[in-house]
């Protein structure tokens, strides 16, 4: 038995420091793996990538699985020192962006990772302990 072909269609256009995946279907809980497998591809086959854009105007549908494969995406290619780009979104994923909170996140100029700041003796100082009742 054969599973039906996935109802996201997914066009990659090269470059050599970025590329561009075109999506047209539903992002939804039976299709964003196919999106999370070709990132995840992607991501491990181009060392020099700098900027991954997801073309979003072919999108009928977008559900709960479909955001979460979003914000993994965008923690990878941050993680990645990537920058990702959600092009041409409809009025229907703009608000699904904004209602959940996570608009600002993928509309942001550059992708930021939060790592702690180096710590030097002052601040590690500070942080200890200074009587008995913190012991």
């Amino acid at each position: 038995m054969t599973s039906p072909p996935p109802d996201l269609r997914l066009s990659l256009v090269d470059g050599t420091d970025r590329l561009r995946i075109e999506m047209v279907g539903d992002l939804d809980h039976d299709n964003a793996g196919h999106l999370l497998d070709q990132v995840t591809e992607q991501l491990g086959g181009r060392p020099h990538l700098k900027d991954l854009h997801l073309h979003c105007a072919g999108l009928r549908s977008i559900d709960s699985m479909g955001l979460s494969v979003l914000l993994m995406i965008g923690r990878r290619t941050a993680a990645a020192g990537i920058r990702l780009h959600l092009e041409d979104r409809l009025p229907q994923l703009n608000r699904l962006l904004d209602v959940t909170g996570t608009l600002d996140y993928f509309t942001a100029s550059s992708p930021t990772i939060a790592t702690p700041s180096p710590l030097d003796e002052e601040s590690v100082a500070a942080a200890r302990p200074t009587g008995p009742e913190h012991t």
